[in-house]
């Protein structure tokens, strides 16, 4: 019988998994394992993406791309994992409790936005999480032509100013005027807890996003945060109330909560932290990869990050790793030293950064053509040819 891999995800981090497994198999020469991907969809959900509009669009499928390297799939969402046995129980797509046995398990299962219990927040805001409250979002948004002109109708607030809030917040002005036309009086309204407008990611790159902001009139009310919502508004801390009918809440992401059943030390985001390796520490046949794992990207203490840059190299190291070890080869130290950001900024344009301290390099149009080129091109699966996929699947190619 052979060896099981079983991967759970098929995100950014089990996708690139799957297919540098695979690789190593195939130069090895090795049949004798079989990988499996189980997941609810066999698609790679863009979720950099999530903030545009046509969000119905931004999944691609990857059960062809699958079949081409060998990888199983099985639709179903896993529930439980028991390490003891070796098992993880999952439903599968009718409905009915079923169970997967592995030999190695390498947990990809991502991150969720974990809604706070703020009043109102779950009943009346939306997010750009997950691909159904994109749509969600992008169907309300729609809706709101049929909607009386008023103040409430044409503002939307943003809660958080952090990375996906800006690029949700910059972006929208384009979105509601495509749809309330352009002589709608406009309102987007970032709410942060910060001193300063784009203090979160770092002094050079605030400057660009204060511009941007001011150019999109995009608004900031800073060192404040909602502390309620109501289908017709929300109240900050201060006491102000803004009257709204969109508020998109974007902050607090956490590890998906299959990691608890994992034993192992996690971070305050519910990440497990992994070896050099990405084996969870004090677990020999399991490993964790993308938003899952606490793991160190140099040796100068940085740690990755949620992010798909991330997420696409620590999958091509994981993959890579746990055939290692089956097959009793040199396995490969995640290292991923360089990091760039390329935040959209909407109508202004965009602005590419690098480093941990986030040196502005490219702005505007410049900026924007990269973005586009990440998020139209770099980050989405490749074809479904063996030799084309698993030549992207090396944990030692360039990633920027």
């Amino acid at each position: 019988m052979k060896q099981q891999i079983l991967v759970i995800g098929a995100g950014f981090g089990g996708m690139w998994t799957a297919l540098s497994a695979t690789r190593l198999f195939d130069i090895h020469g090795h049949n004798d394992v079989e990988v499996t991907v189980l997941a609810p969809q066999a698609e790679l959900r863009v979720r950099p993406r999530f903030y545009e509009p046509n969000a119905h669009q931004l999944a691609a499928p990857i059960g062809e791309l699958f079949d081409a390297v060998g990888v199983k799939f099985i639709k179903g969402a896993a529930e439980t994992i028991d390490v003891d046995k070796k098992t993880v129980g999952y439903t599968d797509a009718s409905g009915q409790p079923q169970v997967a046995s592995y030999d190695k398990l390498v947990l990809a299962t991502g991150s969720r936005l974990a809604l706070p219990d703020t009043p109102g927040v779950a009943e009346h805001a939306f997010d750009v999480d997950q691909i159904e409250q994109a749509v969600r979002l992008e169907n309300h948004l729609k809706s709101l032509v049929n909607l009386p002109e008023s103040s409430a109708r044409n503002t939307v607030v943003v809660a958080g100013g952090g990375f996906t809030g800006i690029e949700t917040a910059t972006e929208m002005p384009t979105r509601l005027r495509a749809i309330l036309g352009d002589r709608a009086d406009i309102k987007v309204i970032i709410v942060d807890r910060g001193d300063t407008v784009g203090g979160s990611m770092g002094a050079e790159i605030a400057e660009k996003i204060a511009e941007a902001s001011t150019e999109t009139g995009v608004e900031w009310r800073l060192k404040s945060s909602v502390v309620a919502v109501d289908e017709n508004g929300v109240t900050l801390a201060d006491g102000q109330r803004i009257e709204t009918k969109t508020v998109v809440w974007t902050t607090g992401v956490r590890a998906s909560s299959l990691t608890e059943q994992i034993p192992g030390e996690r971070d305050k985001l519910g990440r497990l932290h992994v070896d050099g390796h990405l084996k969870v520490i004090g677990q020999d046949d399991i490993f964790a990869t993308g938003d899952v794992a606490y793991a160190a990207s140099d040796d100068i203490g940085n740690y990755a990050l949620m992010t798909c840059q991330h997420a696409i190299v620590l999958g091509r190291h994981a993959g890579n790793n746990v055939a290692a070890q089956i097959l009793g080869v040199d396995p490969t130290p995640y290292s991923q030293p360089k990091y760039v950001t390329c935040l959209d900024l909407g109508a202004w344009g965009a602005v590419y950064t690098e480093g941990w301290d986030r040196q502005v390099k490219l702005v505007k149009q410049e900026g924007k053509s990269l973005k586009t080129q990440i998020n139209t091109v770099w980050i989405y699966p490749p074809v479904a040819n063996r030799e084309t996929a698993w030549a992207a699947a090396d944990p030692l190619i360039p990633i920027a």
